[in-house]
């Protein structure tokens, strides 16, 4: 089993190797402040590193007149904090190594939440030996310790970045390490395969290479599927990551803004009687069902002399294609006219709505598969908020569970589920050590979401994203 063990023995050596080209910055203290950089109630500053409980005991001491490295661990401790500035209140609590976020010793300093007390605090821990923390360097030390996966870790910074509910739920899987688990049982099954190819190979005999061909081909057809089923959540993935595209267009004056500020339940955009009000595009955001919707309302569609006004129709023109769904509005108080029927003529081969608005006026529409609304009096407005959603509805969305936001993730899958079905489509003709070759390349690609077989820069790339003091 020569070649299986090389390939096993090369991924613990990559990841000795990366270990101890990071060694130098891995045994420095590290410090910087995990709250935000504004005023609040509160504000944290946490120090990480083989030397983070000494240089807390130059700065802290309990009400209890105990040091740091005197207190119980994971215990929030009311005292003092002293730097060359000033004296403060606070609060401290200890973590030691390895039952701690980044796997070092960790101590976390909680004081009110002026910036220029946490500044202070985090330039006296300095001047006792730590350096300011690069973007991301506590987690990047979590994941290079073993306590979390790459995908866990960009989890992290999904749920921090996260601007509608689905995003958090999406970014708590990650975390928790639903994508991670199933990249690793497959990494897992794809040893055990390669071991018994190798096998194999001691025993040349025709009957054993057709026994172990059959059950490799159809281990192998079931982990397609199992990849092949988690990467089939991308297009929910991209939804939650990016929202509804939703594009508001008609002519003047049947209501476009006043629908804007309806959906968004506030006053976003300027609403008069005078037809023209709005001449460039007006964005904003709502969420429907934990999905977060990006609207954009037009000017009026129409012909016009008005070269602000032309530019304007021209811009709503020019959206339409880029947009997931079109909201095509008209007047529910009159007639469809022909300038209403030009328009949809531009939008019919979109995913679209008819919206039949001024219901509260009266309702002569002659359009029959217009959801009819008033922006007025908020009449339909639910109905097409979920008429919306229904559109890009999908299972995914609703049962939650482990959904690809990421597009690097979408792209590690894609390759180990390229390489598994080739190995697939091949393994009658070839022989198992030409097969082999492919199953390797699967276990590589998925070691990029685990972080296994992952490049530093990219991992650099990753953690740089992240926000100081996580």
């Amino acid at each position: 089993m020569g070649c299986l063990f090389c390939y096993s023995t090369t991924c613990k050596l990559y990841f000795l190797l990366y270990n101890i080209f990071d060694m130098e910055n891995l045994s420095d203290t590290i410090v910087a402040i995990s709250t935000g950089s504004t005023n609040g109630a509160i504000s944290i500053v946490r120090l990480s590193g083989k030397n983070a409980i000494e240089i807390a005991d130059g700065l802290f001491e309990s009400a209890k007149h105990k040091k740091p490295s005197a207190l119980p661990a994971r215990y929030l401790e009311l005292g003092k904090v002293k730097t060359k500035g000033f004296v403060e209140q606070a609060m401290c609590v200890v973590f030691r190594a390895p039952a701690s976020y980044t796997g070092e010793d960790l101590v976390e300093i909680q004081c009110h939440g002026g910036l220029k007390i946490a500044h202070g605090i985090v330039e006296e821990c300095i001047s006792l030996g730590a350096r300011l923390a690069t973007n991301g360097e506590f987690t990047k030390r979590a994941f290079i310790n073993g306590k979390m996966s790459l995908a866990s870790a960009e989890g992290v910074m999904d749920i921090i970045n996260a601007e509608s509910d689905a995003q958090v739920r999406a970014g708590y899987n990650l975390l928790s390490g639903g994508l991670s688990k199933i990249a690793s049982e497959a990494q897992d099954e794809l040893t055990d395969l390669m071991s018994e190819i190798e096998v194999s190979f001691d025993y040349p005999e025709e009957q054993i290479e057709y026994i172990t061909k059959a059950n490799t081909k159809q281990r192998l057809k079931n982990l397609s599927d199992k990849l092949q089923k988690t990467l089939d959540t991308a297009g929910a993935g991209n939804l939650i990551s990016n929202g509804i595209n939703v594009l508001i267009v008609g002519k003047p004056n049947v209501g476009k803004s006043s629908l804007l500020n309806k959906l968004l339940d506030r006053e976003r955009a300027i609403v008069t009687d005078i037809p023209g009000t709005t001449r460039d595009t007006i964005e904003d955001s709502f969420s429907i069902n934990g999905i977060k919707v990006k609207i954009i309302d037009t000017a009026g569609i129409h012909d016009t002399t008005d070269m602000v006004e032309k530019m304007g129709v021209d811009k709503a023109k020019n959206l339409i294609d880029a947009a997931d769904i079109v909201l095509f509005v008209t007047d529910a108080s009159k007639p469809l006219t022909d300038e209403d029927k030009k328009i949809f003529d531009l939008i019919k081969s979109k995913q679209h709505i008819e919206i039949a608005n001024k219901a509260d006026i009266s309702h002569n529409n002659s359009n029959k598969k217009a959801i009819v609304v008033s922006s007025l009096t908020g009449e339909g407005i639910e109905e097409l908020k979920q008429e919306i959603f229904k559109r890009f509805e999908s299972p995914n969305l609703v049962e939650g569970g482990v959904i690809i936001t990421n597009e690097r993730h979408k792209q590690a899958l894609s390759v180990a589920l390229e390489n598994i079905n080739n190995a697939i489509r091949e393994i009658d003709c070839q022989t198992l050590d030409l097969i082999s070759i492919d199953l390797k390349l699967a276990y590589s690609s998925l070691g990029e979401i685990t972080g296994n077989t992952t490049g530093e820069d990219i991992i650099d790339a990753i953690f740089s994203k992240f926000c100081l003091g996580k």
